[in-house]
């Protein structure tokens, strides 16, 4: 689906990673980390220049190499997801965002496999009702957001309407430009209720884009997630380019983070996600272990009272 249809709706060497990533994306600059991660994390304070960053990388790992860390992350992840229900102290929002034929549902069928369906949920935004635009824009956005136990994963996002709305003169710059201080009190909004809020673009080439356009028109199975509109939307490139550029620099913060993740490589591109969302769940779970440990010990002296006044069923 074109993006104008769309709106409104394992850790390896850290030097081996840095050798194929610019110096606009190092560690050594501020706001831009690599770490030892295999996505590039952006927390603000300096413009991020997609066009440096590359986009077919492989960390110096083989595709067997990186498919079996993600086997490995993928179960991690279905356990950290298991104990954020359990525990209802945290809510989890994961958005996705990128160019068409970037990955955004690849990415949730590999790197969310082991996660439970009860407790997660995925939403994708469509073009808005009528009910939708008589409100502000993010007022459809809010009440998808996740609630304390909930792991939600959003397919595209708020972004758009700094996006679509910018390439397409959907709105006046005067309206779009004023969204992004708007993104940013809403994201600090969900994160002071103890969500944990984390952003992924999927950083393709235009050439991998054509390449993936193409297999799918040969692929008769695949052609319905075709539209002639694909290709138009081919033309704005680089004005989607230079609107990620502004949106991933004015909207990363230390609290909701962005991470661009080259996703020419779709084994890379799921290996760096999944990583970093184990990243960012990894630090809370001792503090869920402690929560269900706790509620656990209440409820058995519950029960022993119960049991020890007689008042348990026959």
């Amino acid at each position: 689906m074109p993006l104008a249809e769309a709106h409104l709706e394992c850790k390896d060497d850290a030097s081996a990673s840095l050798r194929e990533i610019p110096r606009q994306a190092r560690n050594d600059d501020e706001g831009v980390d690599q770490g030892m991660g295999h996505a590039i994390k952006v927390t603000g304070g300096k413009r991020i220049d997609l066009a440096e960053i590359e986009t077919k990388v492989d960390g110096g790992l083989t595709r067997e190499e990186g498919e079996a860390r993600l086997a490995e992350l993928a179960a991690e992840l279905g356990e950290l997801q298991d104990l954020l229900y359990a525990a209802q102290t945290h809510a989890a929002l994961i958005v996705l965002q990128g160019l068409d034929t970037s990955g955004k549902d690849g990415t949730i069928r590999h790197v969310f496999r082991e996660v439970n369906p009860v407790g997660c949920r995925v939403v994708s935004f469509k073009v808005p009702t009528q009910i939708d635009l008589a409100h502000d824009f993010l007022w459809r956005v809010h009440k998808q957001a996740p609630g304390r136990g909930d792991f939600t994963v959003f397919n595209r996002s708020h972004y758009e309407d700094v996006l679509v709305v910018r390439v397409h003169d959907l709105a006046p710059e005067e309206v779009w430009r004023k969204r992004y201080d708007h993104i940013n009190a809403f994201e600090q909004l969900l994160v002071d209720g103890r969500t944990i809020v984390t952003k992924f673009y999927l950083h393709i080439s235009k050439e991998e884009q054509e390449k993936r356009l193409l297999e799918r028109e040969r692929d008769v199975t695949k052609a319905w997630k075709l539209a002639a509109g694909d290709w138009e939307e081919r033309r704005s490139w680089d004005k989607y380019i230079e609107a990620y550029d502004d949106a991933i620099s004015a909207c990363a913060t230390a609290d909701a983070p962005w991470y661009v993740v080259p996703a020419d490589r779709k084994w890379f591109r799921n290996l760096a996600i999944a990583e970093a969302i184990v990243d960012l769940l990894r630090p809370h779970k001792d503090s869920w272990l402690q929560e269900l440990e706790t509620r656990g010990e209440a409820e058995l002296k519950a029960i022993r009272e119960t049991r020890a006044s007689g008042k348990r069923g026959a």
